[in-house]
């Protein structure tokens, strides 16, 4: 009898594991089988809110789960990040991760609340691109040169929107370069910013690419400048910004990301939905085409390369900037 409890014991401890292991392993061969949830740290109507609702649109249609996208602007990003760093890591709550998120806020903030390279894993990357520099389409400033003569002409009278780093980071190193001085003035949506625009409360503001480009279209809004390193084969007449100062560029991404300890076989298995949404034919040429956005397919390994790239790249931008980090 003895003899046949220690064979037991011994047996059912090594059974131990393999039993843990087996819910974790069923739940990743059926994920998703309940609604996909991604915050998205802005307000509707960004970039990110947009493309977010493209991928999402996808991944509901090909795993058959509703897709759910929740807007927590406030905080450059940061009420929307907290609320996915304490989310269950399973898998079923996504951080559309910014710019602002995972690259700028950790230099622009003493303690956002969070690390993105500790607390987070990017499963998938949408797109990177760069930005506008925009004015009402009847403002008196034709050209880039239009409105920095005036801002010399007038120091400290003219107002430019933000609403994330983004766009708020981009008119600080351009005020820096052009040694001229204006004021920033923060939106919690990019919505009020663009009222404002209009109104004639704020002279110009930054915004993304996929953002603006239907006010640009629509001739609503003027370009200025574009922040890519060449011009856009989209947008052939507006000059970049390095053409009046050499090398400064302005780029960002959009990526989607979850809680590091999201099990790995589940961060895979969104890596390949992310991709395979944004390399389907339609959603590709939209992204592309309509968005401007540089959208490939990476590896988890690629995606992680590339987060901790930006983090270094907008350390250089907020240092040229100047801003105090709050």
């Amino acid at each position: 009898m003895d003899t046949f409890r220690t064979s037991l014991s011994r047996r059912s401890l090594f059974a131990l594991p393999l039993l843990a292991a087996l819910p974790a392993a069923a739940q990743t061969e059926t994920f998703p089988n309940k609604p996909i949830r991604i915050i998205v740290p802005f307000a509707p109507g960004g970039s990110g809110d947009i493309t977010a609702r493209l991928v999402g649109k996808y991944i509901e249609e090909k795993t058959g789960q509703p897709f759910v996208v929740e807007n927590k602007p406030g905080a450059n990003g940061i009420v929307g990040a907290m609320s996915v760093k304490v989310a269950p890591p399973d898998g079923y709550t996504l951080m559309l991760a910014t710019t602002s998120t995972n690259a700028a806020n950790v230099h622009m903030y003493k303690n956002p609340g969070y690390d993105p390279e500790k607390d987070f894993s990017v499963v998938g990357i949408i797109g990177s691109s760069g930005t506008f520099l925009v004015v009402p389409a009847d403002s008196p400033y034709k050209t880039l040169a239009d409105l920095l003569a005036d801002a010399k002409a007038r120091p400290g009278k003219l107002n430019f929107g933000y609403f994330n780093a983004s766009s708020q980071v981009p008119a600080e190193v351009l005020g820096k370069k052009a040694g001229v001085d204006w004021q920033g003035v923060g939106y919690k949506a990019i919505g009020n910013a663009w009222n404002d625009l209009y109104g004639g409360a704020i002279n110009f503001m930054f915004v993304d690419l996929t953002a603006g480009r239907g006010q640009v279209v629509d001739k609503k809004a003027r370009a200025l400048a574009i922040s890519l390193p060449s011009r856009s084969p989209l947008y052939p007449d507006i000059p970049v910004l390095s053409e009046t100062f050499p090398g400064f560029t302005s780029t960002g991404f959009l990526a989607i990301a979850v809680p590091k300890a999201t099990p790995l076989p589940i961060q895979q298995r969104l890596n390949t939905l992310i991709n395979e949404a944004i390399t389907a034919p339609e959603n590709n040429k939209r992204l592309t085409d309509e968005f401007a956005l540089t959208a490939r397919p990476l590896t988890l390994e690629q995606c992680a390369a590339q987060d901790r790239e930006e983090r270094a790249k907008w350390a250089d931008y907020v240092k040229i900037a100047k801003i105090e980090p709050q």
